[in-house]
């Protein structure tokens, strides 16, 4: 880990991100975020003492004075008797001001700190920070074939279409959110999504980050619209598992039968994932969850929107107990959990789906996140959106989480093996869920012509 001196500090050290190979860990317990908390908390109880000390002091400038005037005595006298008690005073004037001013350092490192992260973000809004980078990013960018993750922040915070941004035009506007989903989804908003059960298969279940990423692949090639619940016997208690895949092409028309096409993007990142959620839930009590069950959810891409949605959703708060979250290649800042979930967030340094919400993820005690810097490699079948978005990337990048020594990781995956345990035989519960039909006014002409073209046929 790096450390830095900001100016007043007087040596007090914070830990910057830290660096563990092709892995950066921010956030969770070695985060700069749960650092400040410490500290500040360090200064408060500082200060409680040096008060005490305070106190004490009075009280013994009270026996200082009384012993004096009793022995007839000028407060430097050299009676041992009050020379004893004076220097004890002396000494007790000493700490206690040593206190206050060991106090007053940590605050004024945790104002330093502070003020840095507040320029920081100042300088991401007006693309200081990708500018200074612009060498690197370049070389990055022609290797993954897109736009790296950096630079689409940048992007998308110069265009004013951050998260925090477009919440703003959300809660101002009572049309915005339907006006900005036809621009990205087709012309598309949330519909109902009707489950069904396909069938309940015995897996070997590895639960590590990288196992259960690999359950995204499979669901993804079992068929589009398909999720899984996975049920995971730890110490004869029940948990669940949520596997969500990424988003699904369409083509062209965007809105149709599957929720996971390019307009479960906007449901996702625009409408809290509502339909999705109710869909979810309706999966796991299929599957055997009983109210108050553990449930871990898995995310990749859109899927981790879902996912995160899905765990900061009050209906599920008020049903189940998520306890973790993993995504992988995910734009996700803008999206709160409760202090209780762990999550973990997997992020490729060249891929710029993550940036896609134009924010970094928060920085607190229960969220990870990891930006990969992994070698850069073509999978067949993966790579229509950079060779940074790949699935195959992601998993090699948690098999490094998992080995790694890091305090944040160490914590965040030994999370994850209390809620799941060791792994082994489990049992997998596929469901396919489609979308209601969109009512004909919210169809585009040309994809009505078609449908009625495809039907007659």
């Amino acid at each position: 880990m790096t450390t830095d001196f900001p100016p007043g500090s007087e040596g007090i050290r914070l830990s910057r991100s830290s660096r563990d190979g092709d892995l950066t860990v921010r956030g969770g317990v070695g985060g700069i975020s749960v650092q400040l908390e410490e500290l500040t908390s360090g200064a408060r109880r500082i200060d409680d003492l040096a008060g005490d000390l305070l106190d004490a002091e009075v009280e013994m400038g009270r026996v200082l004075d009384d012993l004096c005037m009793f022995d007839h005595q000028p407060p430097w006298s050299d009676a041992p008797h009050v020379g004893a008690v004076r220097e004890g005073h002396f000494r007790l004037r000493t700490v206690r001001s040593g206190m206050q001013e060991l106090a007053a350092h940590v605050r004024a490192c945790v104002r330093d700190y502070a003020d840095a992260e507040h320029w920081a973000a100042a300088g991401r809004r007006i693309g200081i920070n990708w500018s200074s980078d612009a060498g690197p990013s370049l070389e990055l960018m022609t290797q993954a074939r897109a736009v790296d993750r950096s630079a689409m922040e940048s992007i998308i915070v110069g265009l004013g279409l951050g998260a925090p941004e477009m919440q703003k035009v959300i809660d101002n506007a009572p049309h915005a959110r339907d006006l900005v989903l036809k621009l990205f989804a087709g012309n598309a908003v949330p519909r109902a999504i009707s489950v069904r059960q396909e069938e309940s298969v015995r897996v070997d279940l590895d639960t590590s980050p990288a196992g259960l990423l690999e359950q995204i692949r499979l669901i993804d090639a079992r068929g589009a619209g398909f999720i899984e619940v996975i049920q995971v016997n730890n110490g004869g208690q029940k948990t669940f598992v949520v596997v969500i895949p990424g988003t699904q092409s369409a083509g062209k028309y965007a809105g149709g039968s599957n929720p996971f096409d390019e307009a479960g993007i906007a449901e996702g990142m625009l409408y809290d994932s509502e339909q999705i959620n109710a869909a979810v839930l309706q999966a796991l009590a299929a599957a055997g969850a009983e109210p108050g069950a553990p449930v871990v959810a898995v995310g990749y891409s859109q899927g981790g929107i879902h996912a995160m949605n899905f765990a900061s959703d009050p209906r599920v708060g008020q049903e189940y107990d998520v306890r973790y979250v993993l995504t992988a290649g995910s734009p996700v800042a803008g999206i709160s959990v409760d202090e209780k979930i762990s999550a973990l967030h997997l992020e490729h340094q060249a891929d710029w789906v993550p940036g896609a919400d134009g924010a970094a993820n928060p920085e607190t005690r229960n969220r990870v996140t990891v930006s990969l810097d992994t070698p850069l490699r073509e999978v067949q079948g993966e790579g229509a959106l950079g060779l940074g978005h790949g699935l195959a990337g992601y998993q090699e990048g948690a098999r490094l989480v998992s080995a790694s020594s890091d305090p944040s990781l160490v914590r965040s995956t030994a999370a994850l093996g209390g809620v799941l345990g060791a792994g082994g035989v489990a049992t997998a519960t596929r469901f396919s869920l489609t979308r209601a039909k969109a009512p004909s006014s919210l169809v585009p002409p040309d994809a009505r012509a078609r449908e009625r073209h495809l039907g007659g046929r």
